[in-house]
């Protein structure tokens, strides 16, 4: 308890370091405008982020061999050596005394389907892709300087979309996916020479944005690379990021898929030295005709899951962040804690700005540009400035008014 009281006083310095504000401003109303979250809540936030961390070790990792959930030791009979703290060992009643990290990692597995495949040869030192093939693969970025180079993208892309209804030997997919109620529905459009044009379909559930263009992106190139006689596969997203996780050899949340990606193009450079694929940038705002066509087919699909569902490792992330960011914003407007003089202001839909987490926060971002303006926002919100309202708490027995003559006091 003595540690957190530490870091509580720590962090109150940092924020009337930041803000320039008095020393007997209230520590939740200074927090919330320098866009830091409570001590408390933060160490909540860096346990359960450490609990889901075990996710990410390898299977041979002593901590993964204690875990009762984990598929990669659940088997105890074919592990006659196996550590007598396994979990998978001990009785319901054993386990319910044992309080720890351990018992707190050991549940995650049970809500987070696992995504990390470090050690899978795909990653092994002489046989990935990016060091074999790095002439089959290539990125084609946008970089928005002006509205001539949407122009220009857009030309590029016509381009692309007219080379591949001539060429028998190429292949165009627009790829999008779109997120509605933890619901990702991803569409690929696939053109070919002289075929009709095939759209496939894929959801899946609580998964980020992010990984739900991975996913996609995973079962269409599975698709593509299996078509006959294609020797150069186009694609085109506006996720070039995730397209660029196929190719990243560290460890990150995407492996297993990203490594079955890999076994694709693998197979699929070798086929031929002229096999290639290429990665085309497309900004949502381009308003392409092709694109903008996919992205609305991924708006009508209205899915609603009938089970629980595990979740992905950075949606899990997500979860947890906004569960502590709802927690707080509950606690900053229901406590007296952020102070009875506290300055609510309002949004253009009325509604009473709530304290962010982002950087800037929700009231740093509006001032942060001038310094002396912020400074008479941070004592407008704090009601704590060199007026007679202010100096009235300290000088009950003295006379102050208004110097426009209108009120009784001056007031912020």
């Amino acid at each position: 308890m003595y540690p957190l009281k530490t870091l509580g006083k720590l962090q109150r310095k940092a924020a009337i370091w930041i803000l320039g504000v008095f020393k007997i401003s209230s520590l939740y109303s200074i927090e919330a405008i320098a866009g830091l979250i409570p001590i408390h809540l933060h160490l909540q936030k860096l346990s359960e982020r450490s609990q889901l961390r075990a996710h990410s070790l390898p299977t041979n990792h002593i901590l993964r061999s204690l875990m009762g959930n984990d598929s990669n030791v659940s088997n105890i009979s074919s592990h006659p050596h196996h550590h007598l703290l396994l979990l998978n060992s001990l009785t319901k009643h054993q386990c319910g005394l044992i309080k720890g990290h351990i018992i707190n990692m050991d549940n995650r597995f049970n809500k987070v389907f696992p995504l990390f495949d470090s050690l899978n040869p795909e990653f092994c030192f002489g046989n990935k892709i990016i060091d074999n093939f790095s002439n089959c693969f290539s990125f084609h970025l946008f970089a928005k300087s002006s509205d001539r180079s949407f122009k220009l993208r857009l030309q590029q892309l016509d381009a692309l979309t007219i080379e591949s209804s001539i060429s028998v030997t190429n292949t165009l997919m627009i790829i999008d996916a779109s997120v509605r109620n933890n619901v990702m529905s991803s569409i690929a459009s696939i053109h070919v020479h002289n075929k009709p044009v095939v759209k496939t379909l894929h959801h899946a559930v609580n998964i980020t944005s992010i990984e739900a263009e991975f996913f996609a992106l995973c079962c269409d190139i599975n698709q593509a690379s299996y078509l006959y006689d294609i020797s150069k596969i186009i694609i085109i997203t506006d996720s070039i990021h995730a397209a660029k996780k196929i190719f990243i050899t560290s460890s990150h949340p995407l492996q297993k898929q990203s490594a079955s990606i890999s076994r694709d193009l693998r197979e699929f450079f070798n086929c031929h030295s002229d096999n290639g694929i290429e990665f085309w940038e497309c900004p949502s705002k381009s308003n392409w005709h092709l694109y903008k066509a996919v992205n609305m087919d991924t708006k009508f699909f209205y899915l609603t899951p009938l089970f629980s569902n595990k979740l992905s490792w950075d949606f899990s992330k997500k979860v947890e962040s906004n569960s502590i960011i709802n927690k707080y914003k509950i606690m900053f407007q229901v406590s007296d804690l952020k102070g009875r003089s506290f300055l609510d202001l309002i949004d253009s839909d009325d509604s009473i700005l709530e304290p962010s987490y982002c950087k800037g926060s929700t009231w740093l971002k509006y001032f942060g540009h001038s310094n002396m303006l912020f400074a008479r926002a941070m004592r407008a919100l704090t009601n704590y400035a060199p007026i007679e309202e202010y100096q009235l708490h300290f000088f009950p027995n003295e006379v102050f008014s208004c110097p426009c003559g209108l009120y009784p006091i001056e007031s912020r």
